[in-house]
């Protein structure tokens, strides 16, 4: 483990392998870089990485949602919704690194309106990485979520073409005018993409630059929000419930049923 500072980011650097992973703790404990020898996978700059959703993923609606009686009302960030939690937005606590692990935490404060810790953990090997991120709570209980918001290049340059998105989805989550999901499951659409889709078995979802590389995304969760919209770079978003899903499907975070999941990255070589 060392530690390396860019334009886009200062942080901690996994190694395994040809492999290289940087995470940056005092920016939201996003990853700021992937390398598979030596190429960059996501997209640096503006937008760069792939940052952690939580204590939501995507957009809540009009940036309300009830617990119980009670109303809360979430800074709007993205009008008029609030989008992807707050998790991004803080500096984490680094707990331990090591060559290819690491681990990092933040309490839970205002603006969302109940105490709490998340946890995030870092994996490297030389053919994946895995992500786990878990919310936890020793007083009041509360919904949350928790997801990730890669942004992968489209293209990895040296001419070659242009990243390709396969996957094979049960349902889409239709989207309604104002961007939410309306509650009603359809077929799955053509490209191009801003849109939650359903796997029943997890997700599993595949990336590939042709003649470079591929890079598959799988989680046990069955949903992922796949966003294409932009030229340099596509967004495959593991998630635990579907944007809104405070108010659509709420999953209670108790004393004694912490929210937990894990994503994985792994790839191969096809030069």
């Amino acid at each position: 483990m060392t530690t390396e500072e860019t334009p886009e980011t200062k942080g901690v650097r996994l190694t395994a392998g040809d492999a290289e992973l940087t995470v940056s703790p005092e920016n939201g404990c996003c990853i700021g870089s992937l390398r598979i020898g030596g190429t960059e996978l996501l997209r640096q700059g503006p937008r760069f990485g792939a940052f952690p959703m939580v204590p939501w993923c995507g957009r809540t609606g009009l940036g309300r949602f009830r617990n119980g009686g009670q109303t809360h009302q979430l800074p709007i960030n993205s009008p008029p919704h609030a989008i992807h939690g707050t998790g991004r937005n803080v500096a984490w606590s680094q707990v331990r690194t090591g060559q290819s692990t690491a681990a990092f935490t933040y309490e839970l404060a205002d603006p969302w309106p109940y105490e709490g810790r998340v946890t995030q953990t870092f994996e490297l090997s030389p053919d994946s990485a895995t992500v786990t991120m878990s919310v936890e709570t020793d007083g009041d209980s509360f919904p949350a979520q928790v997801g990730w918001h890669p942004w992968f290049l489209r293209n990895l340059g040296d001419g070659g073409a242009d990243a390709e998105i396969a996957f094979d989805a049960a349902w889409q989550e239709e989207r309604g005018e104002d961007h939410l999901p309306t509650g009603r499951r359809i077929a799955p659409k053509p490209g191009p993409w801003d849109d939650c889709f359903g796997m029943p078995q997890g997700v599993d979802v595949t990336l590939t630059w042709p003649g470079r590389l591929e890079l598959k995304v799988t989680s046990r969760t069955e949903w992922v929000v796949v966003y294409d919209e932009q030229a340099e770079a596509v967004c495959v978003e593991p998630q635990s419930g579907p944007p809104n899903g405070l108010n659509l499907l709420p999953r209670l975070v108790t004393p004694i049923d912490p929210l937990e999941l894990s994503m994985t990255w792994s790839w191969r070589t096809l030069a």
